[in-house]
Order: structure tokens, then C-alpha cells, then sequence
């Protein structure tokens, strides 16, 4: 990659703790991949040989169950991905799919083992971020199932205005029909409540373009569940 991790302004905050060589020895051992929305980065039951970062754009990560696919988060980049499927297992227990235009960096396993061994800084702060992202994990399965349908869309569109978007409008990224299984709804239940919303004068549409018009009122629908 020409030492590109050295010039990189996208690197992790981790990535930011490694020494010159170790940059260099990243450069030498991954691959910046461009992929187009919907395309697949990680797929569920196969060989994992890869740490992923999605460099670039935004990502779902989901399931494979018995009876549906569960939508398990959307990721904002910068962010790696897959870290607990790779480093924890040889297969990978979960699938990434991109739902905008997007760059991942492929960095070589061995290569990543050897820095979380070998610098305590940069294990740390990887050790911090799969943390942050298990209590993240933890809040909203809580969401998932105890908040009524109004609660579980109002949690939704507020994570896309204050920490994909950082804006009131937005377009969402997904179908309905994902927007209802993100939080175990049908997709008719998600298309009555948005028009709730717009009739209420909390939300105007136009498609997937969202406008919140009264956050106040749609923090506290978020809050009471």
C-alpha cells in the first residue's frame, strides 16, 4: 500500500498508539477495498482470515437464525468490525453488510495479534472499543425488548440524527422492511408509526428522507418507551 497507513487521516484511535515500524509493518500487511452499497465484507460460516475496518461509509451487521436474518447494529465508520468473530473464533459467526458506499482496510490477522501482543497501548484501546461496543450491545437488546413500537422507532431515528448523521435530516440507509427487523418489527408496524410521527407534526418524509421536526417530543417518546 505504499505506507499509506503513515499519511492515512482515518486511522483508529488504536492505530494512532503504533510505533513508526509497526505503521509500516500495517502498510505491508493490508488492503484498502472499495465497496458498493450492499455489497458483502464479512460472511457469516466462512474462514476468517482478516480484521476488517470500515474506513469509510456505513455497515449492518447481521445474524442468520433458524427462522430470519436479525439486524444486530449499524456501523458508523471510522470502526473495526468483526473483532470478537475474528480474533474469537476461526469462523466467522456473523455477517457485514454494507449499506452505503464504503472502504474497507483488510489487515492481515497475524499482523494484528502481534501488535495487541506486543504493544500494551494499542491492545488497550482495542480492549476499550470491544467494551464500549458490548455495552452499546447491551442497551439496546434491552431496547429491543421492553420499549413499545413508538419507543423502539423514536430510539432509531434519534441513533441516525445524533450519531450516524450528526443532523436533524437524514435519508435512512435501509428498506423498512430492515428498519423492522433492527428492532423485531414488521415492516407495517414501522410504516404506521413514521406516519404517527409525521401526523403528529414529530417527523416530515418524503421517502427515506427524514426531517425531525419536534426532537424534544421524540427524546421523550425514545425515553418512555
Amino acid at each position: 500500500m505504499d505506507n499509506i497507513c503513515k499519511v492515512c487521516g482515518i486511522k483508529s484511535t488504536a492505530a494512532n498508539l503504533l510505533s513508526n515500524e509497526e505503521v509500516e509493518e500495517m502498510s505491508s500487511n493490508c488492503a484498502l477495498i472499495p465497496f458498493a452499497k450492499g455489497e458483502q465484507v464479512i460472511r457469516q460460516g466462512v474462514f476468517s482470515t482478516n480484521i476488517v475496518y470500515l474506513r469509510s461509509g456505513l455497515a449492518k451487521i447481521h445474524i442468520h437464525g433458524p427462522y430470519y436474518e436479525q439486524i444486530v447494529r449499524i456501523v458508523k465508520a471510522p470502526s473495526y468490525m468483526g473483532l470478537p468473530t475474528t480474533i474469537g473464533d476461526k469462523i466467522n459467526q456473523y455477517s457485514v453488510t454494507v449499506i452505503e458506499d464504503s472502504e474497507v482496510c483488510f489487515i492481515n490477522l497475524e499482523t494484528f495479534r502481534s501488535f495487541l501482543k506486543e504493544n500494551t497501548d494499542f491492545g488497550y484501546q482495542i480492549m476499550m472499543e470491544l467494551c464500549q461496543s458490548e455495552l452499546e450491545l447491551y442497551q439496546c437488546c434491552s431496547n429491543r425488548t421492553q420499549k413499545q413500537m413508538r419507543g423502539k422507532i423514536a430510539d432509531v431515528l434519534l441513533d441516525f440524527a445524533d450519531r450516524i448523521y450528526c443532523s436533524d435530516t437524514f435519508h435512512i440507509p435501509i428498506t423498512q422492511e430492515e428498519f423492522g427487523n433492527l428492532i423485531d418489527a414488521s415492516r407495517e408496524s414501522v410504516s404506521r408509526v413514521l406516519s404517527e410521527f409525521e401526523h403528529d407534526g414529530i417527523i416530515s418524509t418524503d421517502g427515506r428522507k427524514i426531517d425531525i421536526l419536534n426532537k424534544k417530543l421524540l427524546l421523550k417518546i425514545g425515553e418512555n418507551g
